[in-house]
């Protein structure tokens, strides 16, 4: 995990020269990214972010390099000696999302081990994109690497649905499967048959798509389109991740009341020195491309949520009782999306409290 001088210079030197879109009067963010906001933030990035102290805390961090099925991924580890914990993360993140929780994880007696996926972060990228569910075949495989037959499993964003694939292929293996969001209605699910509850659920979903999905569409669809922007302007590419940062989190539209400008810069930065946007963009596609019957598959291992306020749409528990073996079911009164980021303390007390009767299983 680093990032050499010539990157920050060439950075530096392009935030420098970013040319700004016009916005009408009054826009703020309800058109996508704030221009002045960002224009802030930028002019921040370019001379006032400690590149060094970032390139000495990615260094502090308990990283090394696994080779997994021929690809170098990349894996924090902490704890070792504890209850085995893989950690699972989605986009527009990395290993980021848990950094915060790596050591609280650890003193609460857990071996957490976070990978960065392929194509994410300081992983390498694959030849061909792979899905949620080739994904956790690797997470089992790192696993095995390590040492640990036997598991816990946490997620959420894409993580979600690694996690619930690594439980659905490796029932073996896994003791307990712990989610911030219950994932979303599949293609074709017969809305007759559910509950009130879960056909809101549905409404939801796609009033949710219509008015902030269009990111994902672009994902799906077009990804190397987009990914010629965003590699190429540090700025494009600040506007993409931060505008879901502010949207996602529990931050009332107030995105540094959560962050700091040193943290989302730190993703950010990551993300423009690895190149790996695009890639990491491309995996919706290969998700799309999952076939329903795998992804209206049940999972029997228990399963225990934490469903924050400010995430992006909640499943009802009729939805969590049909799609899983729910034996846990929690709502704090603050956090979003980024949970374990935005309120690490919150997110370890939940994880471990779920986690204490599956420890003599592993």
């Amino acid at each position: 995990m680093w990032i050499d001088d010539d990157t920050i210079t060439d950075l530096r030197a392009r935030l420098r020269a970013t040319r700004w879109p016009d916005a009408p009067a009054g826009a703020g963010w309800s058109l996508g990214a704030d221009v002045e906001e960002l224009s802030a933030l930028v002019a921040y990035w370019a001379d006032g972010f400690d590149f060094e102290a970032h390139r000495t805390a990615l260094a502090a961090l308990p990283s090394r390099t696994v080779q997994v099925d021929g690809l170098g991924i990349n894996v924090l580890r902490s704890g070792e000696g504890g209850m085995p914990l893989l950690l699972a993360h989605g986009w527009p993140d990395s290993n980021w999302r848990y950094r915060k929780v790596l050591p609280l994880l650890a003193d609460a007696g857990f071996d957490v081990v976070v990978p960065d996926m392929p194509g994410y972060g300081f992983s390498a990228v694959p030849p061909t994109t792979l899905d949620a569910r080739d994904v956790a075949g690797l997470w089992a495989t790192l696993m095995t690497e390590l040492g640990h037959e036997r598991f816990a499993v946490a997620g959420g964003d894409i993580g979600t649905h690694v996690a619930r694939y690594l439980a659905l292929d490796h029932p073996d293996r896994v003791v307990a499967v712990h989610r911030i969001d219950g994932g979303l209605p599949w293609p074709g699910i017969d809305v007759d048959a559910l509950s009130p509850a879960e056909r809101e659920f549905v409404r939801a979903t796609a009033a949710w798509r219509d008015a902030e999905g269009a990111y994902a569409a672009m994902h799906r669809t077009k990804p190397q389109t987009a990914a010629a922007g965003l590699t190429d302007s540090p700025a494009g590419l600040a506007a993409w991740i931060v505008e879901k940062l502010r949207s996602w989190s529990d931050c009332d539209g107030d995105l540094w009341s959560v962050y700091t400008r040193d943290e989302v810069l730190a993703l950010v930065t990551e993300y423009w020195a690895t190149g790996t946007i695009g890639s990491a963009m491309r995996m919706y596609r290969a998700n799309a491309a999952i076939p329903p019957e795998q992804t209206s598959r049940r999972v029997e291992t228990p399963s225990g949520f934490t469903l924050y306020p400010g995430d992006l749409v909640r499943a009802p528990r009729e939805w969590l009782e049909r799609t899983t073996n729910l034996v846990s079911l929690t709502e704090p009164e603050r956090g979003g999306h980024f949970a374990p980021f935005e309120q690490p303390e919150s997110y370890t007390a939940e994880l471990a409290a779920f986690l204490e009767p599956f420890r003599a299983r592993v």
